[in-house]
């Protein structure tokens, strides 16, 4: 079976680097390591950050997305920090998040920046701003049952208000609204499978965004470092804070299609979401076996 190159839109690193402190040549070693793994296409995603060191970052992934090398393309950066709300901060810290203003994004603003998360809830004028420069906008770690002015939502159901049959929520709204692309972290630690279940009915086939949401620990022999400020623990399955707080993921997205497919959870379709998501097209396919095991990469 062959099928398009993968599309990771959102993750924080592997291999030992992390986005937020990776330097030009490390994220361009990113993009050649991990075209091997069939993802042809990626968006590295920024955690929570001081505004000066979002505004490095920035510019460092701008400029590896430059470089001629041989790897994934960097389609542009998914920006998941500083407009969250704290009741759902997960991972992040706090104490960097802003007021959602238009003035507040100019701060770090860059034509590269292609996904913003933020808290719909607490919005000011951005999200007016960033439809008007035509950049997804997700929502995540966030309360609102209103998404509506929304392009998608960020790794539904973490980090979101939960289900519930008295009135609306965050989960609720990504369920229903067949319009929204919704991620999901489907790497069997993030949601349980009666959860991804009930995803997989509600959400149409064409509106499903797989995503790793992995860290620098992924593919890496990484025990322990430091994530948005925060000491993090890999067990081998786990990437934790010392309270038990989820950092993200250490699954790469081959390694979810895998996990998937062996629960009869995995279509095709999948792949192509994202290519139609972000109006992209990449060169290259994946053939592979019975069981979703890469057997070669076409460039």
């Amino acid at each position: 079976m062959k099928t398009k190159l993968l599309v990771e839109q959102h993750f924080h690193g592997c291999y030992g680097i992390d986005f937020n402190k990776a330097s030009v040549d490390e994220v361009c070693a990113v993009a050649e390591k991990i075209k091997t793994e069939g993802i042809g296409g990626i968006f590295p995603t920024l955690v929570t950050d001081s505004v000066e060191n979002i505004k490095r970052q920035i510019n460092v992934i701008k400029h590896a997305s430059e470089k001629k090398v041989n790897g994934a393309k960097i389609l542009g950066i998914h920006l998941e920090g500083i407009f969250l709300n704290p009741e759902k901060k997960g991972i992040h810290n706090s104490k960097h998040f802003l007021p959602l203003t238009a003035d507040n994004f100019k701060q770090i603003e860059d034509d590269f920046i292609k996904i913003v998360t933020l808290a719909p809830e607490l919005n000011i004028d951005l999200i007016e701003y960033l439809n008007k420069k035509g950049i997804k906008i997700q929502a995540g770690h966030c309360t609102a049952g209103e998404i509506n002015t929304c392009s998608g939502t960020t790794h539904t159901f973490n980090a979101m208000s939960p289900i519930s049959h008295k009135g609306k929520s965050t989960t609720l709204s990504a369920l229903v609204n067949d319009n929204l692309y919704s991620e999901i972290i489907a790497d069997g630690v993030h949601v349980c499978d009666e959860a991804l279940e009930l995803f997989f009915k509600s959400k149409p086939e064409n509106k499903v965004i797989l995503i790793s949401d992995c860290l620098p620990c992924t593919h890496s022999e990484i025990k322990e470092f430091t994530f948005a400020d925060e000491k993090i623990y890999f067990d081998g399955e786990k990437a934790t804070s010392k309270e038990g707080t989820l950092a993200g993921s250490t699954k790469l997205l081959p390694d979810i299609i895998k996990i998937l497919a062996q629960k009869n959870m995995f279509k095709e379709q999948f792949i192509i979401n994202p290519y139609n998501y972000h109006n992209i097209d990449l060169n290259g396919s994946i053939e592979w076996d019975g069981n979703y095991n890469i057997i070669k990469i076409f460039n």
